[in-house]
């Protein structure tokens, strides 16, 4: 069973800070990353994850920001529960026409 170790977010912060500030010691962004990683105590491919998803954060990547991914999260969240909402709403406009003809025809 492969357990997943949770870092906490000042951990990272310092993880990919030391990468940024030690880069230009080494021949590539890859190189920091597997000198450094084992010295917070993360395999290379997580905290280069790290580095880019801050990275894009601050604007010096192309890609989805942290903030616009949860918003869409959220906006598709909400989506679905309109959705579900509207289906309810049909279903119980549906029943109850259905009454008030019965009732009428009696």
């Amino acid at each position: 069973m492969n357990k997943t170790k949770k870092f906490s977010p000042e951990v990272r912060e310092r993880a990919v800070r030391l990468v940024q500030e030690h880069r230009g010691e080494y021949p590539s962004l890859w190189a920091a990353v597997e000198s450094i990683a084992p010295k917070i105590g993360c395999v290379p491919q997580t905290l280069l994850d790290w580095v880019k998803r801050q990275e894009i954060d601050s604007g010096v990547r192309e890609g989805v920001t942290t903030a616009e991914a949860q918003r869409v999260k959220d906006l598709e969240r909400e989506v679905k529960e309109l959705r579900r909402a509207n289906e309810i709403l049909k279903l119980a406009s549906a029943f109850f026409a259905q009454a008030e003809l019965d009732r009428r025809l009696k």
